[in-house]
């Protein structure tokens, strides 16, 4: 045992004379007259009660730790792992696999339990203990990660040897042997499942694709495709949309063992939402296995396109050039309409262009226009009327006189809600003025200029192009934008005039555009789900509720409706969690399924809708045959064996007659802190009573 202090252990010899001192100064007979009456005896043994005392209590102060030793036997430990994936029932004799590692498991704990701890656990991936009864549905094989994580968690234990039970087949990570030379104190010895013959069989062994697609844009589908012992034949390769076939190719096989051909779709998104599309295989005679032959994948397709409506009192060349920059964009839809003739119809509208607001227009429209949240994009020219531009609310007043300005343009460096190209800055010193109003332009304090008038070489204030943030009259926000100024038309000509293209000003319309055309989520109930899994992951959903001053909440109730391909509905309830809500659904089958969260805010009802797709792992069916020359691989690189699982019978006696598996001792230690010594306390506790009892009894008070 060793033992070792904070404080230097040569203190503990001033101690003891100073614990001697202080008894003998408390029991000194000028101090008290009943201790003159004592006898020496008496005295000697209070003296010595409270020495030790005093000496206990300092001796507690010192941090005195202890380290004592243990000595531990382990057996040998013979881990079992068994391969519980799917592909382990892709064989003729897959109905006696579980009956014979049964058979397995009970006769190695016959004649190996006495000399090795046996241990049983799965080894498909991430290894974990299991019983007898085995399931094989694990949809993906990562035999290097089950070695990695097994030597990591019997590091500095007695593993001799790994007992694997697999049909060499993996389909996710890297070639175990990597991990099995890291093995360098423990054996493995496999025993082979499956048929190592390569059968008749196609198949289709990948299928690479977009996650997600554009609404009426084209998106390509590589289709790989195997063939063994299919000889000099055809087959067609078909891709369906919900039952309805969109798609087919045929594909020639050559003579061979094994073939690979490779074909690509170019399919187009023609709606919305998450399309689920089926890839098959024309089925051929006498092939092994028609599980392979088909497979399913899901796109989501995106309706991205933003609308831009352009209104004027009539047509003019500003609102010409705006619309022709914006109709290059394939997510853009632009409309224009005069005043006169539009409907007031803001369906779909992301962003509403008002070349010189409030002129000629009635309080009606006005009003209609203003509250609405859509954002907006607001073109004061020479005809625009200063009283109209006040009635707005907005913030803006421009100069009452009708006198007119030539201003050119100068960017503002603070400017950064968008980046703006090199290209973009050269073009603004040469693109010509633009006509604005003579005077003073007041704007909201928010306003952010991303172009200031500049008259010759001196740049003013007053910006000729800038944004900020508006409010409707029911308290809405929305954001806009100010064009100050007539001729931005001759600013593209002029570009055209000079480069022979007009990408500086494609870029400052567009970017405007979609800078305004970005909202702000200020929705009051947010759910946070994705639109892809697969069954081997857990699905969380993530949601938040706000009040009206836009801080999380959890007082509110929020109910989950999730409806599957047979529409079966499935009712749940998100649970409180810090300051959001979250619903765990936990592995679900593959398909597609649609969900609708809702709750009440303040009185008000709020509801989410999505979908969602789970896409089907055909990893594990793609196999027809075994691989065993991967298992002989790694025993021969770990000095073990390899037998067919049906003569485990050999392995086990192999096992059985190593002599280098032994017993190994572990030496252990432990380390005490000398206060965690209970008898210290009552011997502390005994001296004190027993000199309080003493000091009683001869008289003491």
């Amino acid at each position: 045992m060793k033992f070792s202090s904070d404080i230097s252990l040569w203190w503990l010899l001033p101690i003891v004379a100073i614990s001697i001192i202080a008894a003998l100064w408390m029991y000194n007979k000028k101090s008290s007259t009943w201790i003159n009456e004592l006898s020496k005896k008496w005295r000697i043994i209070l003296i010595s009660l409270r020495s030790l005392s005093i000496f206990i209590l300092a001796l507690l102060l010192f941090g005195i730790i202890f380290q004592s030793f243990n000595y531990k036997k382990e057996k040998p430990i013979i881990l079992i792992g068994i391969d519980d994936s799917s592909s382990m029932l892709n064989y003729k004799d897959s109905l006696k696999i579980g009956k014979q590692i049964q058979e397995l498991i009970a006769y190695s704990k016959e004649e190996l339990g006495d000399q090795f701890e046996l241990i049983t656990s799965s080894f498909a991936g991430h290894p974990k203990l299991i019983d007898t009864d085995l399931q094989f549905k694990s949809e993906l094989t990562d035999l290097n990660e089950a070695l990695e994580i097994t030597r990591s968690d019997y590091y500095n234990r007695n593993l001799a040897g790994i007992l694997l039970v697999s049909d060499g087949n993996y389909n996710k990570g890297i070639n175990p042997i990597y991990a099995a030379e890291k093995l360098t104190t423990t054996s493995l010895f496999t025993l082979g499942v499956g048929d190592t013959i390569i059968k008749k069989d196609q198949l289709i062994k990948h299928i690479l694709h977009n996650d997600v697609a554009f609404l009426k844009n084209d998106f390509p589908v590589m289709i790989d495709i195997e063939g063994n012992k299919m000889g000099k034949t055809t087959s067609e390769v078909s891709i369906e949309l919900d039952g309805k076939k969109i798609a087919s190719q045929t594909i020639q096989f050559k003579d061979g063992v094994s073939d690979y051909e490779q074909v690509t779709f170019t399919l187009k998104a023609e709606r919305p939402g998450i399309q689920q599309y089926t890839v098959k295989l024309s089925h051929k005679e006498n092939e092994y296995n028609y599980q392979n032959n088909q497979r399913t994948f899901f796109v989501e397709v995106i309706d991205s396109r933003s609308k831009i409506l352009l209104l004027s009192q009539a047509p003019h060349p500003d609102v010409s050039a705006l619309k022709s920059t914006w109709e290059k964009d394939q997510n853009l839809e632009v409309d224009f309409k005069l005043l006169s003739d539009w409907d007031r119809n803001l369906k779909n509208v992301d962003l509403i262009v008002w070349h010189e607001p409030g002129l000629n227009s009635n309080l009606e429209i006005q009003n209609y226009i203003l509250n609405n949240p859509v954002s907006k994009l607001l073109i004061i020219g020479s005809q625009s009327n200063a009283t109209s531009i006040y009635q707005l609310n907005l913030g803006i007043e421009i100069p009452a006189s009708k006198n007119l300005d030539d201003v050119e343009a100068s960017l503002n460096s603070g400017f950064n809600p968008f980046e703006i190209s090199d290209k973009l800055k050269s073009a603004l010193t040469y693109y010509p003025p633009l006509k604005s109003r003579f005077g003073k332009l007041k704007t909201p304090k928010d306003a952010t200029s991303l172009l200031h008038q500049r008259i010759g070489p001196v740049v003013k204030n007053d910006p000729l192009i800038y944004f900020a943030n508006g409010r409707s009259a029911n308290g809405q926000s929305f954001k806009y934008g100010v064009i100050y100024g007539e001729g931005i038309w001759r600013w593209k000509l002029t570009e055209y005039a000079r480069t022979q293209e007009v990408s500086a000003f494609d870029e400052l319309i567009g970017k405007t555009g979609q800078f305004l055309m970005v909202k702000q989520n200020t929705e009051p109930f947010r759910v946070q789900l994705p639109k892809k899994f697969s069954p081997t992951e857990d699905i969380t959903i993530n949601a938040t509720v706000l009040n009206a001053s836009l801080e999380p909440i959890t007082t509110a109730t929020v109910q989950f409706v999730l409806t599957n391909e047979s529409n079966q509905e499935t009712k749940l309830q998100f649970g409180a969690i810090g300051t959001s809500y979250q619903l765990d659904l936990g592995k679900l089958d593959a398909g597609k399924y649609n969900w609708k969260a809702f709750t009440t805010i303040g009185g008000k009802y709020h509801e989410k809708k999505g979908e969602f797709s789970v896409s089907p792992l055909f990893l594990e069916q793609i196999y027809s045959h075994a691989n065993h020359n991967l298992l002989r691989q790694l025993s021969e690189k770990t000095n073990g064996s390899f037998h067919d699982l049906k003569n485990y019978k050999s392995t086990i006696k192999e096992l059985k007659n190593r002599d280098d598996f032994t017993t190994i001792s572990y030496q252990e230690a432990s380390f005490n802190e000398l206060i965690e010594y209970f008898i210290l306390f009552i011997l502390l506790i005994l001296t004190l009573s027993s000199e309080w009892f003493l000091r009683r009894y001869l008289g003491s008070y």
